[in-house]
């Protein structure tokens, strides 16, 4: 029987949590995923509080509703995660689904007085003028109205580098999400690496950084491939996150 698409996304929703964990890119137990499985995207299956993503299974995921803030009044809802998620999803229908993380070089870069990924290679030519920039952070994000304020910097962008915090991507499903993720963190890792040399950077002209994001835009399917590998091997060391 086929699983509906609330069962599916838990699956990997909850897979994409462990993968994270098993990869190094989570933070304590802080950190939020999401992902939308009604039609207006509002009603949204999101990671409970201060619970390790290596131990996060289907079940685990809550169900909240952007327009209920109701959902959200439980002790296992984190109130930051109610106030991006639920902005999201409330106002951005097209975002199915959104991964917050702050992963070492990616926060890193975030750091920087210009938090820009350099295009000096295929990984970082991916995000050339494809990345929105916040540097107005001001502490925890904890309220509704900062919540808005992201989900504004996300309407014409699909990703967001959050300055001195760390970095939101969003997409259209979970497997494309978890890649973009990934590779934003790759891409942040060689930059930071080759300016760790010292040596000058040999940036990728506009042209053929633009050609080479074009270029990643239309392999969505290699983005999925990478998610259910990875699905495949979480499987193959613990499957108990698919109860």
């Amino acid at each position: 029987m086929a699983l509906s698409l609330e069962e599916q996304n838990r699956i990997d929703l909850a897979a994409s949590l462990r993968i994270v964990a098993h990869l190094g890119m989570h933070e304590a137990v802080a950190n939020h995923f999401s992902a939308a499985i009604s039609d207006d995207g509002k009603q949204f299956l999101i990671n409970p509080k201060w619970k390790h993503f290596s131990r996060v299974c289907a079940s685990d995921l809550l169900l909240l509703d952007a327009d209920d803030a109701s959902t959200a009044e439980r002790p296992e809802v984190d109130a930051t995660a109610w106030s991006i998620h639920g902005q999201l999803h409330q106002r951005l229908p097209h975002v199915r689904v959104a991964m917050h993380l702050h992963p070492v070089y990616a926060t890193a870069v975030s750091t920087m007085k210009s938090p820009q990924i350099l295009p000096i290679e295929q990984n970082t030519a991916r995000y050339f003028n494809r990345v929105s920039v916040d540097t107005m952070f001001g502490g925890m994000a904890d309220t509704v109205a900062e919540g808005a304020r992201l989900a504004g910097l996300l309407e014409n962008n699909s990703r967001l580098m959050m300055g001195n915090h760390g970095v939101m991507v969003t997409g259209s499903d979970i497997g494309v999400a978890f890649d973009d993720i990934w590779t934003l963190e790759r891409a942040c890792q060689i930059m930071i690496t080759a300016l760790s040399t010292g040596q000058p950077l040999n940036v990728l002209s506009d042209e053929v950084a633009e050609k080479t994001a074009r270029d990643w835009e239309g392999i969505t399917d290699f983005s999925r491939r990478h998610f259910e590998e990875m699905k495949e091997l979480m499987i193959q060391l613990d499957p108990s996150f698919l109860d």
